[in-house]
């Protein structure tokens, strides 16, 4: 199950985005547990960022990790605020920056990790990778 939830926020369009994660769980030859989007606020996720990951930074995404063996189950945070101002900045759509952030947190609980260049590079690849796949199927 895919669950998305909002926080002090207004609701976004997700069409398709239920499938088209589903699908990278798949395609990374996993299954689906339980996962849930939170959408929320840069200070609801600095909060968060602070009590459970002891950095006192904005960040755009966090990811809690309730795997089990190949079974993907967890909470990933999403700041809108950080996607926004990220979208203006990389001179990108909205919509694409979003996906962009909800592909990267599922990443994580695929076991992709960014914390050295080489790991970084990996992920941008798999990022680039479902992202385009995504827009394959929307023009099918």
């Amino acid at each position: 199950m895919i669950d998305f939830q909002y926080f002090e926020t207004d609701k976004i369009k997700l069409d398709g985005n239920k499938k088209w994660l589903k699908d990278v769980i798949k395609k990374e030859n996993n299954t689906l547990g339980e996962l849930v989007y939170i959408f929320c606020n840069d200070d609801y996720l600095l909060e968060k960022n602070i009590k459970y990951l002891d950095h006192n930074t904005l960040t755009d995404v966090i990811t809690f990790d309730y795997c089990l063996d190949n079974i993907i189950s967890g909470d990933i945070f999403i700041s809108i605020e950080r996607v926004r101002e990220n979208s203006v900045s990389y001179n990108v759509s909205f919509s694409e920056e979003l996906n962009r952030v909800m592909v990267h947190g599922l990443l994580h609980l695929l076991k992709y990790n960014d914390k050295t260049e080489q790991q970084s590079k990996i992920m941008r690849e798999k990022e680039d990778f479902y992202l385009q796949n995504k827009v394959d199927d929307i023009r099918r």
